[in-house]
C-alpha cells in the first residue's frame, strides 16, 4: 500500500534537525523527498563521534541517520547550480528551507507561485530578531525552558535532546500537511514562516500560563510537577522509580496499595490542592514508602498508577513495547528508529506508514 503522501514531492534544501526532522515525516508519509546538501554536505554529518555506516555505505555521524531516512539526497552548489535546483522546484509541491530570512529568495530568485514553501528560521522573519543565528540550546536558554529544567538552585540545565528543534520539526510538518490540504481545495499554495523561537515560547504550555496568572516566574524542581503532587523520581531500593498521580482516585490507590499512614492521607491530602500545598510532606511520606521496595515489585503493586522506572536509552530501546511496536527499523540496512505514526486498516490491523 502506498504511503498517504504518494505523489507529492518535496525539495528539501534544509539542514541540521528541524527541517530534515519535518520532511523525514513526510517522506514516512509516503511523499518523495529530495534533500539537496551543499558539496561539503550537511554540517550534522560530522557531529560525532559515535560515528557509524551511513545509508550510502559511507562513515557518518550517528546524528545524522536520526533525520535523513527515506530520502534521496542529491549535492548542489546553490550558487553554481541555481538553475538545476530551480527547475526541481518548479517540478514540486513543497520546499523545505531553514537559511536565515530571504536567503534563499537571493540565491535562487522568487519561488514559484504554486510551490509551497516552508521556512524555517531562528527566530521568524519578522521582529527585531528575525536576522540572528540560533541553535537548539541558544533558544532553550532565551525562551525559559532552561531556567525551569534541572534541580532547584542549580545550575541551568538544557533538555537531553535538541527539544526546540524537535517541535519545530513537528509544528513545520503540521503546517505544510494544513497547506496540502488547502492547496488541494484551493489550488492555493502557501508561505509558512515558523521559527524555533515561537514554537518553544508555544511549548511552555503550562508553565507559561502558571507564570501568567500567577506574575511568579516558575522555578526548576527536578523532576517534579508545579501542578501535581506526587509526580516526580523517587529512590526505589534498586533505582530510581517515578510516581505519577495525575487524579484523586489514582493517590486513593496509592495510598491503598503502599499502606501510606499520616494524618492527612485522607484529610487534606485526598484532593490534589490540598497535595501541592502540602508537597514536602506529602512526597517524604511517599518516598519512605517506595524506599523500601524493589522497582519491578512496585509496578506490579502499582498497577493501575502512572509509574515505570528511569530506564537508560538502551533499557528503552529494548523494552517489550519497544519489541513489540518495532520501534527500530532497518532502512538501506543501517538500523533507525522507526516512524512513530501508525494507521489502523479497515480490519482495525495495524499498518505502518
Amino acid at each position: 500500500m502506498g504511503g498517504i503522501l504518494e505523489g507529492i514531492k518535496v525539495v528539501d534544501v534544509s539542514r541540521i534537525l528541524a527541517g530534515p526532522y519535518a520532511t523525514q515525516m513526510l517522506a514516512d508519509l509516503g511523499a518523495d523527498v529530495t534533500k539537496i546538501e551543499a558539496p561539503w554536505g550537511d554540517d550534522t554529518r560530522g557531529w560525532g563521534p559515535p560515528f557509524t555506516r551511513g545509508f550510502d555505505g559511507k562513515d557518518v555521524a550517528a546524528y545524522f541517520l536520526s533525520c535523513n531516512r527515506d530520502k534521496t539526497i542529491m549535492t548542489f552548489d546553490l550558487k553554481r547550480d541555481a538553475e538545476t535546483v530551480k527547475s526541481m522546484i518548479r517540478e514540486a509541491d513543497v520546499v523545505v528551507e531553514n537559511f536565515k530570512p530571504g536567503t534563499l529568495e537571493r540565491l535562487l530568485g522568487p519561488m514559484p507561485s504554486n510551490v509551497i514553501v516552508c521556512s524555517i528560521s531562528a527566530y521568524g522573519a519578522t521582529g527585531p530578531r528575525r536576522d540572528e543565528p540560533g541553535y537548539d540550546v541558544a533558544l532553550q536558554a532565551r525562551s525559559g525552558i532552561m531556567s525551569i529544567t534541572g534541580e532547584p538552585n542549580a545550575a541551568p540545565v538544557k533538555v537531553g535532546v535538541a527539544w526546540i528543534d524537535v517541535i519545530t520539526g513537528l509544528n513545520a510538518a503540521n503546517a505544510i500537511l494544513a497547506a496540502l490540504f488547502k492547496k488541494e481545495r484551493t489550488g492555493e499554495a502557501t508561505h509558512i514562516d515558523i521559527s524555533l523561537w515561537d514554537c518553544a515560547i508555544a511549548a511552555l504550555v503550562n508553565q507559561a500560563h502558571n507564570a501568567m496568572a500567577s506574575g511568579e516566574n516558575p522555578v526548576a524542581m527536578g523532576s517534579a510537577h508545579p501542578n501535581l503532587v506526587p509526580y516526580r523520581a523517587f529512590e526505589a531500593k534498586d533505582g530510581w522509580f517515578v510516581l505519577g498521580v495525575g487524579s484523586d482516585a489514582q493517590w486513593a490507590t496509592v495510598v491503598e496499595r503502599l499502606h501510606l499512614e499520616h494524618p492527612e492521607v485522607a484529610g487534606a491530602w485526598s484532593t490534589n490542592q490540598g497535595r501541592v500545598l502540602g508537597r514536602d510532606a506529602v512526597e517524604n511520606c511517599v518516598a519512605s514508602a517506595l524506599a523500601l521496595h524493589n522497582r519491578s515489585d512496585l509496578e506490579s503493586m502499582l498497577e493501575g498508577v502512572p509509574c515505570a522506572p528511569v530506564n537508560t536509552v538502551l533499557e528503552a530501546l529494548a523494552d517489550p513495547q519497544s519489541v513489540a511496536r518495532q520501534a527500530i527499523t532497518q532502512h538501506k540496512g543501517v538500523d533507525v528508529l522507526a516512524s512513530p505514526l501508525r494507521f489502523m486498516t479497515p480490519q482495525n490491523e495495524k499498518s505502518d506508514v
